[in-house]
């Protein structure tokens, strides 16, 4: 079936949650696509920060493979050795002494929200329960993430909401403290805001966080399902910041593309977590686990990280000097392959045009553009991938 064939099916079948392009991806390998049509694009855009390694990466094929052929579920009421096997190669590399696996990064979220309640009330009493979060934060397509997220457009429609959150300008020291009541629980925080556009902290101010947390005895959540995994050059981004969370959620780009959440936390707040309290059929089973074991040892082992700060520097330096030549390019920020580029125009039309050209990136926030690429991401991938941009702003400018 050719394109239109594909779109003609999924117009009569799929709901419409997604306002989807004209593309029919069939095929993928490293920073590259094929749609239908055998045409070709160049991927700056990574299944949303999930193919950090590229699509069909050789180590997590083979794994999937593998592991396909000997157990593909079983029930969480046995022992799971891909799952133990994963959770100690995540804690052993974090802050983290437990871990609960999941499906998604709403779910791993739903997690976290459910465990710092648990704990509070357990702790203080069924007062303590409410959550600080961040606006134009993004943590969920669930009820409880819908809630928790800071963007009005996320949450609209589906009132009423579900009670207990409260949002605070993002970078705001002092907003986040005046947030604080007896019946605060925890902050739940992005390290780098991904759907809000790219939005990187000032230096010092996730110490402030850790300060008011521990003055307070609130919970520190960390929401890193885009940002972990290598994203920015560290195997986590706290890691940028000299601060310790308390919780911390993942998925994304956790199994190289097979659907995976994780929430790790610190043993004294696992704790709360018991027989009957929290669960998920799907949650970590053999397949996804293997998927994920090959995903972090690759990060791990194949010098990912260190690649990962070198190419953003580069692919930063690329568009910083890009954007000099255009007067509606107001800003490009970033850490490591994690990168926004903030205009005085909308966005979406640059994005269809790339379309047209075989590059895939996306906009956020409207007027960002968002460069989330394979963390194999190449130099020449770069250059070309500027040199299609180049075009599309001399046109859009024109």
């Amino acid at each position: 079936m050719n394109t239109q064939q594909w779109i003609e099916k999924s117009d009569k079948y799929i709901m419409r949650t997604y306002g989807r392009y004209p593309i029919v991806p069939v095929k993928g390998q490293g920073c590259r696509l094929w749609d239908a049509d055998g045409k070709e694009y160049l991927d700056f855009l990574g299944g949303v920060a999930v193919n950090n390694l590229g699509h069909c990466h050789p180590a997590v094929v083979a794994a999937l493979q593998k592991q396909a052929a000997e157990l593909i579920h079983c029930s969480n009421y046995y022992q799971i050795p891909q799952q133990i096997e994963l959770a100690e190669l995540l804690c052993s590399h974090s802050f983290a002494d437990k871990a609960f696996f999941c499906n998604s990064g709403a779910e791993a979220n739903e997690a976290a929200i459910k465990l710092a309640r648990k704990y509070s009330r357990d702790k203080f009493g069924p007062e303590r329960y409410e959550i600080i979060t961040a606006a134009e934060s993004f943590h969920g397509r669930t009820m409880a993430t819908v809630s928790a997220t800071g963007q009005e457009k996320v949450q609209r429609f589906f009132d009423p909401l579900l009670h207990g959150f409260k949002h605070v300008p993002f970078n705001d020291v002092a907003a986040l403290e005046a947030a604080v009541t007896p019946n605060t629980c925890a902050v739940m925080l992005e390290p780098i805001q991904g759907e809000g556009g790219v939005n990187v902290p000032s230096p010092g101010y996730f110490r402030e966080v850790r300060r008011i947390c521990d003055q307070h005895g609130l919970i520190l959540i960390f929401d890193e399902v885009q940002v972990g995994m290598g994203r920015t050059g560290k195997l986590f981004a706290y890691e940028h910041f000299d601060v310790l969370p308390d919780i911390m959620t993942l998925a994304k780009a956790l199994a190289g593309g097979a659907p995976i959440g994780t929430m790790l936390a610190r043993d004294e707040f696992a704790a709360a977590f018991v027989p009957g309290t929290h669960g998920s059929t799907f949650g970590g089973n053999p397949l996804v686990c293997a998927a994920a074991i090959a995903t972090v040892r690759t990060i791990l082992e194949e010098g990912i990280l260190n690649r990962t700060e070198e190419i953003g520097e580069y692919l930063l330096g690329e568009l910083t000097a890009l954007g000099k030549k255009y007067p509606f390019v107001k800003e490009v920020r970033g850490i490591g392959l994690m990168i926004g580029m903030g205009l005085t125009i909308p966005g979406a039309e640059i994005v269809k045009k790339g379309h047209s050209r075989g590059l895939l990136l996306n906009v956020t926030h409207d007027t960002v553009l968002r460069f989330v690429p394979p963390l194999v991401v190449t130099k020449q991938e770069i250059t070309q991938m500027i040199a299609i941009l180049d075009g599309i702003f001399a046109e859009v400018g024109a």
